[in-house]
């Protein structure tokens, strides 16, 4: 059985209750409920934090010993060479996700520190964007 993770940064903890007509109505914790029950046959985990640090920490904790990972780090996308850095660092293929099309958004966002270390980038879809990524380790 593959074993992914989903890793969440800042703010994602707020899925459902903000910008709505960005990230929809649904919480991540509802969301992940449904994937797990959709993909039975993957064990997947989750993992979110809102501190930059902890992100990198647990990046280096499964970074050796799952098949696959999920990460969403938000605002540190576009900000963090160290999340950035410890993608370069591990051997498990990352897939960069965002739930918005950063590229319709603000100039900063155009800008990820991940994306030249993950084994692809999606973004755009909603949280549908976390299913293509989970699809693309088959």
């Amino acid at each position: 059985m593959k074993k992914l993770i989903i890793i969440n940064g800042p703010n994602l903890n707020l899925l459902g209750k903000r910008e709505t007509n960005i990230y929809g109505n649904l919480s991540f914790t509802e969301f992940f409920e449904q994937v797990k029950e959709k993909y039975s046959q993957v064990e997947i985990d989750y993992f979110h934090s809102n501190i930059e640090g902890e992100i990198i920490d647990k990046l280096q904790e499964v970074g050796f010993s799952y098949d696959g990972i999920i990460l969403n780090a938000a605002a540190y996308t576009h900000t963090s060479v160290g999340i950035g850095d410890a993608v370069k660092a591990i051997e498990t293929p990352v897939v960069e996700v965002h739930i918005s099309n950063t590229f319709n958004r603000e100039e900063f966002r155009h800008q990820s520190f991940i994306s030249p270390n993950a084994k692809g980038v999606i973004l755009g879809f909603g949280l549908q964007s976390y299913e293509l990524a989970i699809q693309s380790f088959f």
